[in-house]
């Protein structure tokens, strides 16, 4: 079968659905597909197929809110030949002219449906609009949606309508390159996101409010913080504010290929994510489970129940400053606790949420469909 998948970007972006694609689409590869990604050329990468995955990255001539706005992609998606057209949301300039071609060329449109579509101050009423508007067309013209986890049907409040070609497909992990290692530094955090405004809902502000409680029960802890953006000094200077300056570390830009060694250099990974409707599934959870570490994040991201099912880790209430840092605590203080709880979820994440696994399921999504 001949896939287009068209995300906002791909590799070496450094994002969930960035990371998304990228593993699927080396899945279905492998699983004898022919897969090729439109996208704009941020960043700049010259390569025109990386493991096998054809690509052809387009110039663009700015952003609205986290979306690159590539003129030339709705033409060149109109001379591609596909089966399938596989695109994404919260990126709305890709969706939307994926949904326009794939009706102009009568192809089916599979949308994976990540997050909610929100922004703060003029970004929140762009949000709105589109959502009133353009989001529903989308939703309309897609053959199936595809979701991480059955809540999220009820946290959206946009794909209630919706229910009946809606397909649930967890998120994957790389289990061979995030894997166990022996080289577990105590008592650090680690924490990995984009530092933008677009982020906040991943809660970091909370979880430097929270490490201020830590401190006093573990005077020696340290939080690394992965990821830059431009909220980057902002947080910096709150850290300081708090007297975290010797507790909280700022990594700056992490390289894809030392990521994995960061999870191993924790002994907790914390994801304090605040917004139901913006936290699709927590990717990070997983890499960091496939690494062996136990992590601490909130009821609203997709693996909350395998976390809380497995003991892989705690599960606290969003913006709950006082059980977030009760709860850090008591991970970090329980030694054996910690290396039950990474054995479970690494036997968690290779049982169900391989790659391979997943890419299974979504190529069973397209061979229901009349293509």
């Amino acid at each position: 079968m001949k896939i287009l998948q068209t995300p906002a970007r791909f590799y070496p972006y450094i994002g969930g659905v960035e990371n998304y694609t990228c593993y699927l689409s080396r899945e279905l590869v492998k699983l004898g597909h022919e897969v090729k990604i439109i996208c704009a050329n941020e960043p700049k990468y010259n390569k025109k197929e990386i493991n096998k995955i054809k690509q052809k990255r387009l110039e663009f001539i700015g952003k609205i809110a986290n979306t690159n706005i590539t003129p030339a992609l709705p033409f060149h998606i109109l001379n591609e030949d596909f089966d399938v057209l596989h695109t994404h949301l919260p990126t709305p300039w890709s969706a939307d002219w994926s949904a326009v071609v794939s009706a102009a060329k009568r192809k089916p449109l599979v949308l994976t449906y990540h997050n909610d579509i929100v922004g703060r101050g003029i970004a929140n009423y762009i949000a709105k609009t589109y959502n009133r508007t353009a989001l529903k067309i989308v939703l309309n013209r897609a053959s199936k949606i595809i979701i991480s986890h059955h809540n999220y049907i009820e946290f959206s409040g946009h794909l209630k309508a919706y229910r009946e070609k809606i397909k649930i497909v967890p998120v994957g992990v790389d289990i061979e390159r995030f894997k166990p290692g022996d080289t577990k530094v105590e008592d650090t955090i680690f924490f990995l996101s984009l530092l933008d405004e677009f982020h906040r809902y991943k809660g970091l502000e909370y979880l430097l409010e929270a490490m201020k409680l830590v401190k006093k029960e573990i005077p020696r802890v340290k939080l690394k913080v992965g990821g830059t953006g431009k909220l980057l000094g902002y947080y910096k200077r709150k850290a300081a504010s708090m007297g975290l300056g010797n507790n909280v570390e700022f990594l700056g830009y992490v390289p894809n290929e030392k990521i994995p060694w960061c999870y191993r250099n924790c002994n907790l990974f914390v994801l304090p994510s605040i917004s139901a409707s913006q936290e699709g599934f927590g990717i990070v959870l997983l890499e960091a489970l496939a690494s062996g570490r136990p992590v601490v994040t909130t009821e609203i991201v997709g693996m909350a129940e395998d976390i809380k099912k497995h003991n892989t880790g705690l599960v606290v209430k969003p913006m709950d400053t006082k059980a977030l840092a009760d709860a850090i605590i008591g991970v970090m203080q329980d030694k054996k606790g910690v290396e039950r709880m990474g054995t479970n979820g690494r036997e968690l994440v290779e049982t169900k949420y391989s790659w391979m696994e997943i890419a299974k399921s979504i190529e069973r999504i397209y061979n229901s469909l009349e293509v």
